[in-house]
């Protein structure tokens, strides 16, 4: 499918999926909406914090078509969404057409699985996308940069990788930087406070075979974290793993 056309399924409730290995050499975003009033907070978060919250666009409040996307509608174009009141998971809907407010501006934000396609070209093999799964996703012990009223723990996407392709994965993905970059860790997933890679907090848990190394990139499921740790009272997001699909090339990203 093309990026539009992937829209429209979501739109139409045909695709609900996780978008992982879709619309190769489009970049994929994560999704954050505040009201306006938290809006200079949560820039100044993600400016403090760009290996996370990598920006891609910013629109204006109360808008839903963005430049990257145009005839595109963040109201009901990507699979599935979450609804967070008082820092609580409040609903996971599959539209929030009927939520939204003139007051609140929508953050468009980098996300690993644009990367992914370099990766795979490259032979490096993606677990998630080979079983259909979604990519396992961890809260860390890592905390954010702090900014205004959003504070939390880094979140970070686990790819397992073999030892002999790492410095690969790294010298690949560090080409980047919009879309998170190189990872934060490799191996030893209790340094970040990992107890058990087979219990991801968001996604999936895929299988790390005999010389393999998980490897975990930073994710833009932060925010997310941040919401709840700083008890927002209303936000709206992707559901993690289920992306906004721009019709941006990755290569307009890579350096």
């Amino acid at each position: 499918m093309t990026p539009a056309e992937l829209r429209q399924a979501a739109r139409e409730g045909r695709w609900t999926r996780p978008t992982a290995g879709v619309c190769d050499g489009r970049v994929q975003a994560n999704l954050m909406v505040v009201p306006a009033e938290a809006a200079f907070d949560f820039l100044l978060f993600c400016q403090r914090n760009p290996k996370p919250c990598p920006i891609i666009e910013v629109l204006e409040a109360g808008r839903v078509e963005p430049a990257c996307a145009p005839g595109a509608d963040l109201r009901t174009d990507l699979p599935r969404y979450r609804v967070y009141r008082d820092g609580q998971l409040a609903a996971e809907p599959n539209e929030v057409a009927g939520l939204w407010r003139g007051d609140l501006v929508a953050f468009l934000i980098g996300c690993s699985f644009s990367f992914e396609e370099p990766l795979a070209a490259a032979g490096i093999p993606l677990r998630h996308v080979e079983t259909c799964a979604n990519v396992p996703m961890y809260r860390t012990n890592r905390p954010t940069t702090p900014a205004g009223r959003f504070h939390g723990p880094l979140v970070v996407s686990m790819r397992p990788i073999a030892a002999a392709q790492v410095a690969l994965a790294v010298q690949i993905t560090g080409r980047y930087e919009a879309v998170h970059g190189a990872p934060v860790h490799v191996g030893a997933p209790e340094a970040l406070g990992i107890a058990d890679l087979s219990r991801p907090d968001f996604g999936d848990a895929v299988e790390v075979r005999p010389g393999e190394l998980p490897v975990f990139w930073a994710c833009g499921v932060t925010p997310q974290a941040a919401a709840l740790a700083s008890r927002l009272p209303f936000c709206i997001t992707h559901a993690p793993g289920h992306m906004f699909v721009t019709d941006l090339q990755n290569a307009s990203l890579g350096r």
